[in-house]
C-alpha cells in the first residue's frame, strides 16, 4: 500500500478529513452511501475485519506500524497519509487521541426482514439522538448478546465518529440497519414472529421480570428518546409496554443503562 508523508493541513489529498461534518461525509462520495470516520487502530482493525473498505487512512508516525499491519492483514491497499499530530488536529478540528483516522466507505445496509431472519433478540432504537448513548447501546448489545439492532429514521447515526468510538468498534460487530418505514417496520418484526416490547413509563406497563417470565422465543426491545421516551405512534405499535422497577424516588435509568438491564434480563437462554 502507498505510504505518503504529508506536512501541510491544506494538502488536497486530505480533503475527506478537513473539518467535514457527518452530513458532509455522507454526501462526499456517493449520495446513498458516502463515508464515515473510524478513529484509532483498534477501531480501524474492527472495521476492516467486518469487511468495510477504507478510501484512505490518515495517521501519525507513532501509530503507523499497527495501522499498516491491519491493512496488510485485510489485504487493503488504500493510501496511508502520515502526518505530524499537530497537522492531524489542524486538518480535523479536534485532537485525534488514537493517532489514526480512516475515511471508510459506508456499507450497504440490509432490509429489516433480512437483518432479523435468524435473530432471537433484537434492539430497536427510536429518537435517540445522543451519539454516546447509541455507541454504549451497541457495546452492550455486543457484550450481552443481542443479535441485531434496528434504528429508526429519527435515531442518531451508529457510524458517527463518536458512536463508533464509544462502542469500541462493536458497531461493526453487531448487525444493524435503519428502518425505512416508521413505525411501520415494527410490523415487519411482528410478522417475523417477534413480540415487540416497548420500554416506557405507563400505567398499564408490566415489570421487566414479569415480561421475561413469559419466555417469548423472539423478542424485540424498543427503546425511546433520552427525554421524551417512545412516541405515541410507536407505543400504539407494541405488543407490551414494559418498565424496569425503580427505587429511591428515581423514575428511570439513562437509556443506555436501561438497554443493558433489559438485554440482560431478556437474553436468549
Amino acid at each position: 500500500m502507498p505510504v505518503i508523508a504529508v506536512d501541510s493541513a491544506s494538502d488536497d489529498r486530505l480533503a475527506d478529513y478537513r473539518g467535514l461534518t457527518d452530513v458532509a461525509l455522507r454526501r462526499s462520495l456517493e449520495p446513498e452511501r458516502g463515508l464515515y470516520m473510524a478513529e484509532g487502530a483498534k477501531v480501524i482493525s474492527r472495521a476492516l475485519a467486518a469487511g468495510h473498505e477504507p478510501r484512505s487512512v490518515l495517521v501519525s508516525e507513532r501509530w503507523l506500524p499497527g495501522v499498516v499491519e491491519a491493512l496488510a492483514v485485510a489485504g487493503v491497499d488504500a493510501p496511508v497519509y502520515v502526518a505530524p499530530e499537530e497537522v492531524l488536529e489542524s486538518v480535523t478540528g479536534f485532537q485525534v487521541h488514537r493517532g489514526a483516522l480512516a475515511a471508510m466507505h459506508r456499507p450497504v445496509l440490509p432490509s429489516v426482514s433480512e437483518l432479523v431472519a435468524d435473530a432471537r433478540r433484537v434492539v430497536v432504537l427510536e429518537g435517540i439522538v445522543d451519539h454516546t448513548n447509541v455507541g454504549a447501546i451497541f457495546r452492550s448489545a455486543a457484550g450481552i448478546g443481542a443479535d441485531a439492532v434496528v434504528v429508526a429514521p429519527t435515531c442518531a447515526d451508529p457510524l458517527y465518529r463518536r458512536s463508533v468510538k464509544v462502542s469500541m468498534g462493536t458497531v461493526f460487530q453487531v448487525p444493524w440497519t435503519r428502518a425505512e418505514e416508521w413505525p411501520g417496520d415494527l410490523q415487519v418484526l411482528r410478522d417475523a414472529g417477534f413480540v415487540v416490547a416497548g420500554l416506557a413509563l405507563a400505567d398499564d406497563a408490566v415489570t421487566l421480570d414479569e415480561f421475561s417470565a413469559l419466555g417469548h422465543e423472539r423478542v424485540a426491545i424498543l427503546m425511546g428518546a433520552e427525554g421524551d421516551g417512545l412516541s405515541r405512534a410507536a407505543l400504539r405499535s407494541v405488543d407490551a409496554v414494559v418498565t424496569i422497577p425503580m427505587a429511591g424516588g428515581v423514575d428511570s435509568l439513562n437509556v443506555a443503562a436501561a438497554s443493558a438491564v433489559a438485554m440482560w434480563e431478556l437474553r436468549a437462554r
